[in-house]
């Protein structure tokens, strides 16, 4: 009996299983591809992580403990690659005697370093000029002291005679931050600045220079051990994270208080977890929507035919099947379904995958391919046991062979249109936005002291509650158009149809409901793929902002601290082919109090030719204003929100920042008077800094050296362009490129994988927006031949049946489209803002990207149109034929 179910229903009923299939098989490859993205977006976020990290342990000897106990410890330790020793101290000055002059610095730090050093850890040091070889001076010390490789300089030692060393060179540190941190203070702690003032001495010449103090001061020299591990680690950043602190704990259990453990490599892989909890925020709010989509369609797809699966059934069981057979058939066509939808969705997302990630696996390893495409088919399975066979279990318990006959049923209001259920929904999204966009909100959070993260699920609620109102509420109002505003609906056919728009109005009355969930099926499609492709444009639009901030320009130019860029640089990089502007930025260093922070001299009218000022970075004024206020008050200054804030200050305060005098090398005090706010600027660190008139600056401290030169391209042949430059800028300086900072910067989810993410979105959104309007219109039409075929007996012409399914179709398309942009805008704007902290910096205006917008719903409109000539044109056979057929 089960084979001969089959292949009858094969034959007979092909199409309607098809698109039943072809719904989950959008649900089953929407959700291995998103498991692919997921996966393979964790395992390159770690391995990102893991690979900027320079030291990944920086092992500090406690007060009174052995130090070769403790370097002993770590060659025992079986995750320890590669460990070196590292002199820490401090120094009450440094003075070296150049042209003519005598330049002194204030306290600073001298390291002692092997020979292996710069080979074991090479992302610390970046050579500027002179050798490695010998003693080295950091960057901004040999500005400040005006010294270079050959130059003598002189090392203050507390309480005794100081020393000398002969510079072999100049370097710099990029990782200064982590290199001087307090290794062993709390979490909580501050991280302080880095020293102004470093030397750095082969540890032969540290040890015979510092030994000596230790003895006298331990308090002013300390050991280190720098430490590589050996990083086998998981590849998913939390379970790295875990295992890293693990490690670093081990150690820290076996030296038993001789020694203090900074872990650098666990501080970069927790901010890697945080941006893999933010991927599997995005997989939960731009994945599931899409799956639960497909799902819904397969259930429309399956309730297209359920009025003569009611007659069959009720035709078996009047013939002596029982319940038990009748579900065993239901049971075998949703695994018919469920296995078409598997195979087809498998295959399909591996092509995605494939095609957007550059691997066919769902995993980066084979136990999470396997797990992937496992879920996804247990998935498909799931919804077409929820659509095909719960239904129809359903019915051979509640409705009887007599009811189950009746050609004419009268349709029952739902529960849920009854209690007003959209409504409710709509308002409790209303409530959980409004709550999640308090001050201080934040969706994923790191608890202090807790290696996990903690993920605010229930910010989900807000959209997730707004599409399900969204599409009740669609549902209720088409109900209520096609039903009882059956007058309006014909006056607006009237135009189109002439005598017939009364008899068509009251046909779509009569096919109100399922109209109404094809409708329903389009606004939610097009709803899904507007908030999905503003929140992807959004994106792309912080993006490239942040890549903006951080590198400058499209591409920025930085001389080697304390040297002189080459007369008439800016001109000749105008003129290299390609370059649209070249605007030239001091960058000094101030105090205020007793903070040093970063001060970027600007000229006001022309800064905003080479690279963008967005209002957003600013308070107290727009971009454009606070800059014309710059340069109509040259004393004007731009300050960064946490220094308002730490030191109370308010617009119009004079504000006094010593800065250093190109003429004598000292620290100046120069008076500014607080104008604006601004929090983000290019290549500005991200807390605190001022913005000021450079020609002011130049003015007051006789200095107008050019700290960096912003080039603006126009986006394009950025790595050309960064090549020539650098040929003129010499080997000294730094020249980078948005196109490579463009892949570094923010999370790593953002510079790694979202392209293909969104990709993959917006294609299963075209095809659910297609697939919504064209295959639940086209099977509700087929459902209808029988109705066709009576009225072309009763005489119809065949432009009568055109002008019914033409304004069918027209009526869902004009409602969907309409519903589904007015649901997509308030989708957008909720999770935009639910995923604020994705974006960096915060956008200030959405960005839209109406070509995709208008090809979706073209898209959508074309098969719903497409549908309807097709039913059209099959209309027009004999009645005879096509009750035959029946």
């Amino acid at each position: 009996m089960i084979r001969l179910w089959l292949l009858g229903s094969l034959r007979r009923r092909a199409g309607r299983l098809t698109a039943a299939g072809l719904g989950v098989a959008i649900a089953v490859a929407l959700l291995a591809s998103l498991g692919a993205f997921l996966a393979h977006a964790k395992a390159t976020m770690t391995s990102r992580a893991i690979h900027g990290v320079a030291v990944d342990w920086q092992v500090q000897v406690q007060p009174g403990a052995d130090p070769a106990k403790v370097g002993q410890l770590l060659r025992d330790t079986p995750a320890v690659a590669a460990s070196v020793r590292v002199g820490i101290a401090a120094t009450s000055g440094l003075s070296a005697e150049t042209a003519g002059s005598t330049q002194t610095t204030g306290p600073g730090v001298v390291l002692g370093l092997d020979p292996a050093y710069p080979r074991t850890f090479p992302g610390e040091l970046r050579l500027l000029t002179g050798t490695l070889n010998g003693p080295l001076l950091a960057q901004q010390t040999a500005a400040n002291l005006h010294a270079g490789p050959g130059d003598v300089v002189t090392v203050g030692r507390a309480g005794l005679p100081p020393v000398q060393a002969r510079i072999a060179g100049v370097v710099e540190l990029p990782l200064a931050d982590s290199l001087f941190q307090v290794v062993g203070a709390p979490a909580t702690a501050q991280r302080t600045a880095p020293p102004d003032n470093v030397l750095l001495l082969p540890s032969g010449l540290w040890q015979s220079s510092f030994e000596p103090l230790a003895a006298a001061r331990p308090d002013l020299v300390t050991t280190q051990f720098h430490v590589a591990t050996t990083r086998a680690l998981p590849t998913d950043p939390a379970a790295a994270y875990t295992a890293a602190t693990g490690a670093a704990n081990n150690v820290l259990a076996h030296a038993a208080g001789t020694a203090a453990v900074g872990d650098n490599l666990a501080a970069t892989l927790d901010a890697a977890r945080q941006d893999a909890a933010y991927a599997q925020v995005l997989f939960l709010f731009l994945g599931l929507p899409g799956a639960i989509l497909a799902a819904l369609l397969t259930a429309v797809l399956a309730t297209a035919g359920r009025d003569r699966r009611r007659l069959e059934q009720a035709l078996l069981r009047a013939r002596g099947a029982t319940t038990s057979q009748l579900t065993r058939l239901a049971a075998v066509e949703a695994a018919v379904v469920a296995g078409l939808g598997a195979v087809v969705g498998l295959a399909t997302a591996a092509a995605v995958g494939a095609g957007a990630f550059g691997t066919a696996r769902f995993g980066t390893t084979t136990g999470t391919a396997v797990a992937w495409g496992a879920a996804a088919a247990v998935a498909g399975l799931l919804i077409a046991i929820l659509t095909v066979l719960v239904p129809a279990w359903r019915d051979l318990r509640a409705v009887t062979v007599a009811s189950a006959r009746r050609s004419v049923t009268t349709p029952r209001y739902p529960l849920w249109a009854r209690y007003g259920l959209d409504a409710v929904a709509l308002v409790v999204a209303g409530l959980v936005f409004s709550a999640s966009g308090r001050n201080g909100y934040q969706l994923v959070v790191a608890p202090e002291g807790v290696p996990m993260l903690s993920v605010s699920y229930w910010a989900f609620a807000g959209p997730a509650l707004l599409w399900l109102g969204a599409g009740l509420l669609v549902w209720r109002a088409g109900d209520l158009l096609l039903g009882r505003g059956r007058r309006l609906v014909a006056a607006g056919l009237g135009p189109f149809t002439g005598r017939l728009h009364t008899t068509i109005a009251s046909g779509m009355a009569r096919q109100r409901r399922p109209l109404a969930l094809a409708i329903v099926l389009l606004t939610l499609a097009l709803s899904f793929a507007g908030s999905t492709a503003v929140f992807n444009a959004t994106y792309r639009q912080q993006a490239e902002a942040d890549a903006q901030l951080t590198n400058g320009a499209d591409v920025t130019a930085v001389p080697a601290p304390g040297t002189t860029p080459p007369a008439g640089l800016a001109g000749r990089i105008a003129a290299i082919p390609g370059v649209r502007a070249v605007e030239p930025v001091q960058h000094r260093f101030a105090y205020v109090g007793p903070d040093l922070q970063d001060l970027y001299g600007v000229r006001p009218d022309t800064i905003r030719h080479a690279t963008a000022l967005r209002d957003s970075y600013f308070s107290g004024g727009t971009a454009a204003g606070l800059t014309h206020l710059l340069a109509a008050q040259p004393d004007a200054i731009l300050v960064s929100a946490e220094t308002v804030r730490d030191y109370q200050l308010t617009p119009g305060d004079t504000l006094t920042l010593r800065l250093l005098s190109g003429g004598s090398g000292q620290r100046v005090p120069v008076r500014f008077r607080f104008a604006g706010v601004v929090s983000e600027f290019p290549m500005a660190p991200k807390d605190s800094f001022f913005v000021a008139n450079a020609d002011y600056v130049a003015h007051q401290t006789g200095d107008a050296a050019v700290g960096a030169f912003l080039i603006d391209t126009g986006g394009r042949n950025t790595g050309t362009v960064a090549r020539a430059v650098a040929s003129l800028a010499g080997p000294s300086a730094t020249v980078t490129d948005i196109t490579t900072v463009r892949h570094s910067v923010g999370s790593s989810l953002t510079s790694v994988d979202l392209a293909g993410l969104t990709r993959v979105e917006l294609a299963f959104a075209l095809v659910l927006a297609a697939a919504a309007g064209g295959l639940a219109f086209g099977l509700g039409l087929s459902e209808r031949r029988r109705t066709f075929a009576v009225i072309t007996a009763l005489g119809a012409r065949p432009r009568h049946l055109r002008a019914l399914i033409l304004s069918e179709a027209a009526a869902v398309s004009l409602v969907g489209v309409l519903a589904g942009a007015a649901a997509g805008t308030g989708l957008s704007f909720m999770l935009v803002k639910v995923l604020t902290g994705v974006f960096d910096p915060p956008p200030s205006s959405l960005a839209v990207p109406w070509a995709y917008l208008l090809a979706t719903a073209a898209t959508a409109v074309v098969a719903l149109v497409g549908v309807a000539a097709g039913a059209s044109h099959l209309a027009r056979r004999p009645a005879m034929t096509l009750l035959h057929d029946l």
